[in-house]
């Protein structure tokens, strides 16, 4: 049995590349191959696109040996082919349908914010700066001469570093809770 080298190019690309292609591009419909990102969405595209159709290629050989035709574990088999061409064709219509191959991406889904995710960094720098000013004052409280109004003063300074350090916990606990 002969192959020509057109017949070959289309069986690699139907086994290896379009199943995976189509179906990633109906997945990530937002993915673009221009801009700042284009070398990395394109590599990305690529690896996706080779796995994905390999188990593509894999899971439609296990469906058709499940089938009461006896089927055949031949890579030019027509129902092979025919599962995987309808693979990538399906995918390639749901992609268009999603815009994924228009030239302008798709409206990204509007996503809220998980509670508490917006200002974390900068809360637990705040947090971590009060701590750091009342374990300091705690220091100075300790040389100070007890009963002396330094003393005093560092003594209001650590409850007022607490009481702060305590509001900054509650409210980050009702962002999460609320």
């Amino acid at each position: 049995m002969s192959v020509n080298l057109a017949e070959a190019i289309a069986g690699f690309l139907l086994i290896f590349f379009l199943p995976g292609y189509a179906l990633s591009r109906a997945v990530f419909p937002d993915w673009r191959l221009r801009g700042e990102r284009a070398i990395e969405r394109g590599v990305e595209l690529v690896t996706l696109s080779f796995v994905t159709s390999i188990v593509l290629t894999i899971l439609t050989g296990f469906v058709l040996l499940q089938g009461p035709t006896g089927f055949q574990a031949d890579w030019s088999h027509p129902l092979l082919e025919v599962g995987l061409g309808t693979i990538a064709a399906g995918g390639f219509v749901i992609g268009a349908l999603r815009g994924a191959y228009r030239r302008e991406p798709p409206a990204a889904v509007a996503l809220e914010p998980a509670p508490g995710a917006d200002g974390a960094w900068e809360l637990l720098r705040r947090f971590e700066a009060n701590e750091r000013e009342r374990r300091r004052v705690v220091h100075e409280l300790r040389r100070a001469p007890p009963g002396s109004a330094k003393a005093a003063e560092l003594e209001e300074r650590r409850r007022a570093l607490e009481v702060k350090s305590a509001e900054m916990r509650r409210a980050r606990e009702a962002e999460y809770a609320g």
